[in-house]
């Protein structure tokens, strides 16, 4: 499944790197701890946090993650935009919970990672 597929069947915004939404999702991950995504996130998976900051970008970009999305409104820092599109990152952002948007996922077919 692509992420623009995903984008289609969930309520998000495309925040950056709207070109990059033909990528592969391979499954999803939702931790707001930078430490718990790094050892169990994979290649390839849609991350789901509250984190805002640059460092998200950071760790999408060492584990090659398809996308972020940050939840409950949280808005994006602009330092973080700015990184995620140097960085060809898709950060998406939703009003709803963390829980509801892996709800979502699960319905579209994402599967956690294992």
């Amino acid at each position: 499944m692509t992420l623009r597929e995903i984008v289609a069947g969930l309520s998000v915004k495309v925040c950056s790197a709207q070109d990059e939404l033909d990528r592969e999702v391979t499954g999803g991950y939702t931790s707001d701890l930078l430490s718990c995504v790094m050892a169990r996130a994979r290649r390839g998976n849609i991350w789901v946090t509250l984190q805002a900051h640059p460092n998200i970008v950071a760790v999408a970009v060492l584990l090659e993650l398809a996308a972020i999305v940050i939840t409950e409104g949280v808005e994006p820092e602009s330092a973080t935009l700015a990184r995620a599109e140097a960085e060809h990152i898709p950060i998406l952002s939703s009003n709803l919970t963390s829980y509801q948007v892996v709800s979502q996922l699960v319905r579209l077919g994402v599967e956690g990672s294992e």
